[in-house]
């Protein structure tokens, strides 16, 4: 799902920087207000986490990767606006060191992955999960099920974004400057292999998490209520 550099025009990089400013200015002014003192070292591991299991990644056609990004599982623990941070950072080292999605295009991939994936998983698992008893099977399922959809929306976004670039940016002849693959290519090379594969991984480990901690330290499921 890592966008690499030359696939989207700058036009598209930039609205994406744009988009991402005041989310990121959000997101820290939310997490320094909200964010508990011995939650810290949690949002340290959910970079952490988000990071490593990101970079599993399995080439798909098109010039992009499929993975799952466990940035459900951080905002049920901290919140959206945290797990908005911690993906973001993971996001930037991988682009930065790794070479893992382009430098250009970090924008773009926060906005799939470290806002709407997380903030979309959130509340779908909050609406399935609602007034239930923290011990509930029911949350672990809405944990499953939240997974699954975000991380499915984030796919279909990063598809869309690839299949507009032949309509924004081409040369007089027609040929397309940047991604040359069209919706009717990109957002099923997108979808296919996330809603088969990557989709089913990260609603698995999301929903294991969430039934380990009930047993353990049920405390973590109501701290991310913020």
């Amino acid at each position: 799902m890592h966008i690499p550099d030359g696939y989207l025009g700058p036009t598209t990089c930039g609205f994406f920087y744009v988009v991402m400013a005041p989310i990121w200015a959000v997101a820290s002014k939310v997490v320094k207000k909200t964010l508990k003192a011995k939650q810290v070292p949690l949002l340290a591991i959910g970079a952490a986490f988000s990071f490593v299991i990101m970079m599993f990644n399995v080439p798909i056609p098109g010039g992009t990767t499929g993975h799952a990004v466990g940035g459900v599982l951080v905002a049920i623990l901290l919140g959206p606006w945290a797990a908005c941070i911690a993906i973001t950072v993971a996001l930037v080292v991988q682009a930065l060191l790794f070479g893992d999605g382009g430098i250009t295009a970090i924008g773009a991939n926060c906005f799939n992955m470290a806002f709407v994936l997380p903030f979309a998983g959130y509340y779908i698992y909050r609406f399935i999960s609602y007034n239930s008893p923290v011990n509930s099977n029911r949350r672990v399922i809405a944990a499953g099920i939240a997974g699954y959809i975000a991380l499915n929306i984030a796919a279909g976004l990063t598809g869309f974004e690839f299949g507009i670039q032949p309509m924004l940016h081409k040369t007089a002849l027609g040929q397309a400057l940047y991604c040359p693959y069209g919706l009717n290519a990109a957002l099923p090379a997108m979808l296919g292999e996330h809603m088969l594969i990557f989709g089913w991984v990260e609603a698995i480990v999301t929903a294991l998490v969430v039934k380990y901690l009930q047993k353990q330290d049920p405390g973590l499921l109501e701290e991310g209520r913020m």
